[in-house]
C-alpha cells in the first residue's frame, strides 16, 4: 500500500468509526454528512471522494466489520479443513459453538450498525457475510459426502439463509437474548437434540 492508498484507507476508517459513534447517539435516518465529517475530522469534499451518500459509507462500514471478524479465522483455514477431512461422516458438524459464539459476540458488540443493516438487506447484501461459512465449512463437507457440485450452492443457501434468519431476528430485537441461547437455537435447527448435547460436551472438552 503506497502513501496515497494508505491515506485514503485511514480516512475511510475515520469515517467508519464516526458513523459507528454517531449511531450510538441518534437514528441512522437522521444522520447528516455534515455530522459525519465533523466527527471524522474531514471536509465534505473528502467525503464525496469516497462515497456518493451515507448509504455507501454504511455499506463500507459493514463490509469492514465483517472483514475484521473473518480475519480472526484466516490462520485456522488449513487446520479447519484438515479437521473436516479427517472426520467420519457421522461426526461432521456443520454449525459449532467454536465458530458461532465469536460471531454472535462480534454482532452484539456492533449491534447498532447491524440493526441498520437489518433494515436495509438489499443495500447491505447481508447474507454475503457468511462467505467464510460457505467456502471453508459447508463446501468441504459437501465434497466429503460427494454431493453434486451443482447442488451444493442450493444446500448452502438453505443452511446459510436459516442461520441468517435467526441472527437477523436477534439483531432486530436488539440482541437482548444471550449469545448462548441463539447459538443453541441455531444448533437445534441443524442437529437433533441428542446430538446437540453431545456437541456441547465435545466443545467443552476442546476448551
Amino acid at each position: 500500500m503506497n502513501k496515497s492508498e494508505s491515506k485514503y484507507y485511514n480516512t475511510s476508517l475515520l469515517m467508519n468509526q464516526a458513523l459507528i459513534e454517531l449511531l450510538n447517539k441518534k437514528e441512522y435516518e437522521f444522520l447528516t454528512i455534515k455530522e459525519i465529517c465533523k466527527k471524522a475530522g474531514v471536509n465534505r469534499s473528502t467525503f464525496y471522494l469516497h462515497y456518493d451518500n451515507i448509504d455507501d459509507l454504511l455499506q463500507e462500514t459493514i463490509e469492514n466489520l465483517n472483514k475484521e471478524f473473518n480475519s480472526c479465522f484466516n490462520n485456522e483455514d488449513k487446520d479447519l479443513q484438515g479437521k473436516i477431512s479427517g472426520k467420519q461422516k457421522e461426526d461432521l458438524i456443520l454449525i459449532t459453538p467454536k465458530y458461532l459464539m465469536p460471531y454472535l459476540s462480534h454482532v452484539k458488540q456492533h449491534k447498532l450498525v447491524y440493526q441498520v443493516s437489518a433494515k436495509h438487506p438489499a443495500l447491505m447484501k447481508s447474507i454475503e457475510k457468511y462467505g467464510y461459512l460457505q467456502n471453508k465449512v459447508l463446501y468441504p463437507i459437501f465434497d466429503i459426502f460427494k454431493i453434486n457440485k451443482d447442488e451444493q450452492k442450493y444446500l448452502s443457501a438453505y443452511y446459510i439463509s436459516g442461520v441468517y434468519a435467526i441472527v437477523n431476528e436477534w439483531i432486530k430485537g436488539g440482541c437482548k437474548d444471550s449469545e448462548d441461547m441463539i447459538c443453541d437455537l441455531i444448533i437445534k435447527c441443524v442437529r437433533p437434540i441428542e446430538e446437540r448435547d453431545e456437541l456441547k460436551r465435545a466443545d467443552k472438552q476442546d476448551k
